[in-house]
């Protein structure tokens, strides 16, 4: 048999040698932001290809969705040669098995391969990757990577998260922070720096997408895939603008959790997918929303395996804060009763484990409201929130991702929200906005002696008739808002 040189038959384009150059001397973390069409996948596939014969174990390719890994790069064709990607990466004849069904290679040397949906990364925990690639991480769930960030430093193993932006979500704080960590390789590679198009055709892609979408988010993609522009806004974004204005506001901050008022919580459950939980608390006539958390593969109660045991992650938040958990807001399909669970529902399962640990509060359901409604409602609920900055900053991603998908045929976005690893966190968060009314502090009437002490205190005379007035349009207003 012919030797067989790794890469195969293949050499990094120019504008690729300082990614190439630097993982082949044996980096460890970078983060690229280059346009379509730069060779992201190719040169990673390649790269993987040799890696997995300088140190036998398990290597990972991750695209945002299971559903997209299939199509983007296991069935992928090179369109010069006729062949699959991955055959011409990784050669048949080093291998000694190929599952098709899990998109899984062993080779005779030992090592696996294996590309997935980082949706669902905690099925593939189990065994400890040596290298993990993250292609189209604008798009992927950021809570994968802090769940396998341990494994490879511990193991000193390499991650390359690979994307085109997407707005300044978690990829651009990536993004942002490898440009200062003389660890990290960080590389921004626009068409311009690439020259992979000429003007002519960089022009004709620009009135393609306009033809096709309109001209603002025409543009506004060609700015995305061409140029590697963070600011332009977010296709379909829901509520990107209203995190805009809490960051301009200076009301995405850390901030003192205050341990002696009530906390409530906000959820989306899911099994398989993220169950999403927003904690917060009454400062005034606002919302402290202090912490976040998101997961997979959760189960009710599990005292045998706590870290996937939602009333453990409860148990754990009540210690770590020091707080009291007052109500837990559930989602509508709580209430009805499973068969799977014995003929209880989540809500009445919920209820059982309140009564064998109390500290986790009571639990209800939040009061009905459409989508379209909820939207609306939760819109309304970020002028009166100011957020922890770095306990809900997975959170936060979440709802500036939360959108709507494009439609090719009608020319629109689509009414119904795009279901990805974002809409769990943007679901919680319209629950929220449902349940916290029920909640708000009851404004107590003074009684005769503190309306005496008042009057006392404050007597009006002497005080300008514009300040009188200022002051009872104020509490008029504030009584509105709180009713509303």
């Amino acid at each position: 048999m012919p030797e067989i040189v790794l890469p195969y038959r293949w050499s990094p384009r120019p504008y690729q040698a300082a990614l190439w150059n630097y993982l082949e001397a044996g980096g460890l973390r970078a983060s690229v932001c280059a346009h379509r069409r730069w060779g992201k996948d190719e040169l990673i596939l390649r790269h993987t290809s040799v890696k997995l014969h300088e140190r036998v174990g398990a290597y990972w390719h991750l695209l945002p969705e299971q559903a997209q890994v299939r199509k983007a790069i296991w069935d992928m064709v090179n369109p010069h040669t006729g062949q699959r990607r991955i055959d011409e990466a990784f050669p048949l004849a080093l291998r000694e098995s190929t599952r098709d069904n899990e998109m899984f290679i062993r080779f005779k040397n030992g090592s696996t391969w294996q590309c997935a949906g980082s949706d669902n990364y905690n099925s593939l925990v189990g065994s400890s990757p040596c290298g993990i690639v993250f292609s189209e991480y604008a798009l992927a769930n950021p809570a994968a990577w802090g769940y396998l960030r341990p494994i490879l430093r511990e193991n000193g193993g390499w991650a390359v998260f690979i994307s085109t932006p997407r707005g300044k979500n978690h990829f651009y704080q990536l993004h942002t922070y490898a440009q200062t960590d003389p660890l990290w390789f960080c590389q921004t590679s626009t068409v311009t720096d690439s020259q992979v198009l000429g003007e002519d055709e960089l022009e004709a892609e620009l009135r393609e997408l306009q033809a096709e979408h309109g001209d603002a988010y025409g543009r506004s993609l060609w700015e995305q895939e061409w140029m590697c522009s963070f600011d332009a806004a977010i296709p379909g974004a829901i509520w990107a603008d209203a995190i805009d204005r809490l960051q301009t506001t200076q009301r995405i901050v850390d901030f003192a959790i205050n341990p002696k008022a009530p906390v409530y919580t906000a959820w989306d459950l899911g099994r398989t997918d993220d169950t999403a939980i927003w904690f917060y608390q009454f400062n005034g006539d606002q919302l402290d929303v202090f912490d976040y958390f998101a997961a997979p593969g959760m189960e009710i109660d599990a005292p045998d395996d706590p870290e996937h045991s939602l009333v453990h992650v409860l148990l754990r938040k009540a210690q770590q804060h020091g707080i009291t958990i007052t109500r837990n807001w559930l989602p509508h399909d709580a209430r009805p009763r499973r068969q799977g669970m014995g003929g209880k529902s989540i809500l009445q399962q919920f209820l059982d484990a309140a009564k064998r640990s109390p500290q986790i509060g009571t639990f209800a359901i939040v009061p009905h409201l459409d989508r379209q409604e909820g939207i609306h409602a939760a819109r309304k609920t970020f002028q009166r929130t100011r957020f922890h900055k770095t306990a809900c900053e997975l959170g936060l991603s979440a709802l500036r991702h939360y959108h709507r998908d494009w439609d090719m045929e009608l020319k629109k976005f689509n009414d119904v929200p795009a279901h990805d690893w974002a809409s769990h966190g943007a679901d919680a968060w319209r629950y929220l906005s449902l349940s916290w009314k029920a909640e708000r502090p009851q404004i107590q009437e003074p009684t005769d002696a503190e309306r005496a002490e008042r009057l006392l205190k404050n007597n009006p005379t002497g005080q300008p008739y514009a300040t009188l007035k200022r002051q009872h349009f104020d509490r008029k207003r504030l009584a509105r808002e709180w009713a509303h």
